[in-house]
């Protein structure tokens, strides 16, 4: 079923659309930091993209995104309102030579451009465990677990799954050099969309692709993805074909999410 947003999961635990931030007052078509409450609480937009720092190394992990929200008096027009906006760029769902379907743009896409969501059923973490372990070994998985470090040590997860539920971000290709990131934007309430941006400048006809572990933009340190995995776990992880210079053989593995929680 497809849907351009993310929705409840069967179990109706975690309600995406549920809207739980206030409003800001400002009365300009668009809001400035720090003077919007909204903007105040992390990084934000130039014009219509999304600035990517050239350096981390004084910040090792990205800083949170929100956008002015359904409550805001600033109104429709305001431009920190972007991924709430959804898809407005001309994609193409393809099959690959290798890698089954795989998505292209029709369009030059600039660099800190939106392009999609990755959008499905947001689940509670025992459930997106429940689901993954009833895979069979061939079946392909969809489900993303998004985990954000807080400046406090915690973290804090998020569990999208567009396999029954989703849009054209499931059909989106791994890459070891990808040129597409993912970014949790804040609208509404705590539940992140999982916004992609462009990673550069991207050519009409480019198949477009995201690091699945999340270690683009940010130190490999971010992911708990084992870089040299044990040799009986090689079994279940499945082989990489983006044809990157520095391709990792396999595909991203996380053996938290295929163990009981």
């Amino acid at each position: 079923q497809y849907s351009p947003d993310s929705v409840a999961g069967a179990d109706g635990q975690i309600d995406p659309s549920e809207v739980t931030f206030p409003g800001c007052s400002c009365r300009s078509s668009s809001c400035v930091a720090p003077q919007c409450p909204c903007l105040r609480l992390g990084h934000s937009y130039s014009g219509l993209r999304l600035v990517l720092p050239e350096q981390q190394h004084h910040q090792p992990f990205s800083r949170p995104v929100f956008e002015c929200n359904s409550l805001c008096s600033c109104g429709d027009s305001c431009q920190k309102r972007l991924v709430q906006r959804g898809l407005r760029l001309r994609l193409q769902v393809f099959r690959t030579a290798r890698k089954g379907w795989g998505v292209r743009a029709l369009e030059p896409v600039p660099r800190g451009s939106f392009v999609c969501e990755y959008a499905g059923e947001v689940l509670p973490q025992a459930e997106a465990h429940r689901r993954i372990q009833a895979q069979a070994p061939e079946q392909p998985n969809y489900i993303i677990a998004l985990r954000e470090h807080l400046h406090d040590g915690r973290v804090m997860e998020t569990f999208v799954d567009p396999t029954r539920v989703g849009n054209v971000g499931r059909f989106l290709n791994h890459s070891c050099e990808p040129n597409l990131f993912m970014v949790p934007v804040r609208v509404d309430s705590m539940v992140p969309k999982l916004a992609l941006f462009a990673a550069a400048d991207i050519s009409a006809g480019e198949e477009l692709t995201f690091d699945y572990s999340g270690r683009f933009h940010n130190f490999p340190g971010a992911s708990r993805e084992q870089s040299q995995p044990v040799e009986e776990e090689n079994s279940l992880r499945k082989p990489c074909y983006c044809g990157s210079r520095t391709c990792a053989s396999f595909l991203p593995w996380d053996s938290s999410l295929f163990s009981t929680p």
